[in-house]
């Protein structure tokens, strides 16, 4: 059956991020599957025999999401869980396909290390949003240390071994991850995953909200299943995933991925309301 598609013609023309008071970003959460009722089984207790096991899940799990991070896929590690993001591009979808390829592989090592030992697998949710700039108060923190540092060092009041020393042993005390914060990407990664199997999230699979494809039902180049449509009205979300199975990475050039939404056309396929658009055309107006 012919796939229904979405208009590809912006509604805006294409603006500058740092000219919108937002952020239109992309967020995956994945959190192991029947974690809980193996710390359970050891009634919270590290120092039980039944324990072990479940630390060893959770190392393994922890291994794997640092071999799939770097510099363009960052990630946030939450003992059973872990949440990766980043800011899309406003300019080409090629970023937006990235970051979807980068996380099918994750959700597929996962499944492999968790199914060599026997576990239940995990399940992945990515989602699009907006995200506010977030605080730098923790980055700003460790700067001004770092430049207190340096400045004794230039002053010579402390040595460049010791400058090294109180570098290394710089602790926070408060720490915040800027991109995460007021991220509506990852608020509507995790709640559609919390919603489970009531929510008609399935076990272990990796579930992609389809606004960020061109089309209803996704590219041709992905296999999908029987889309869920997830609605929570008290956070207001009404929007759609495809379970994800199967991923062959089309020919595209560096700007553009065919099947793909960049920053802008994700922004106005998700905007709740017509003010949301008028932010948008407000930047265009700007340029």
């Amino acid at each position: 059956m012919d796939k229904v598609r979405r208009s590809k013609q912006p509604l805006i023309s294409r603006a500058k991020s740092s000219s919108l008071p937002f952020q239109v970003a992309a967020a995956c959460w994945v959190d192991l599957l029947g974690y809980g009722e193996m710390i359970g089984a050891a009634e919270l207790n590290p120092a039980n025999p039944k324990a072990k096991e479940a630390i060893e899940r959770l190392r393994i799990f922890h291994g794997v999401v640092a071999q799939h991070s770097g510099r363009y896929y960052r990630t946030l590690v939450l003992n059973d869980g872990a949440v990766a993001h980043r800011d899309l591009s406003l300019r080409g979808s090629s970023v937006t396909y990235d970051f979807f390829a980068r996380s099918f592989r994750m959700f597929e090592a996962i499944q492999m290390a968790e199914h060599s030992h026997g576990w239940p697998g995990a399940r992945m949710v990515l989602a699009a949003g907006f995200r506010a700039k977030g605080s730098r108060r923790a980055i700003d923190l460790k700067a001004s240390q770092l430049e207190s540092i340096l400045a004794r060092l230039k002053n010579r009041e402390i040595t460049a071994e010791q400058a090294v020393r109180e570098a290394a042993t710089i602790e926070r005390y408060f720490d915040v991850l800027p991109q995460l914060q007021a991220n509506f990407a990852f608020t509507k990664a995790y709640a559609a995953d919390s919603a489970g199997r009531k929510g008609g999230f399935e076990g272990a699979r990796f579930y992609v909200e389809n606004a960020i494809f061109d089309t209803v039902e996704g590219p041709s180049w992905i296999t999908t299943g029987n889309p869920v449509h997830f609605q929570k009205p008290h956070l207001s979300i009404d929007t759609t995933f495809l379970p994800v199975s199967e991923l062959s990475p089309p020919s595209c050039t560096s700007a553009a991925t065919p099947g793909m939404r960049d920053g802008l056309q994700i922004a106005e396929a998700i905007a709740p309301n017509h003010s949301v658009r008028k932010l948008v055309q407000m930047a265009r107006a700007a340029e």
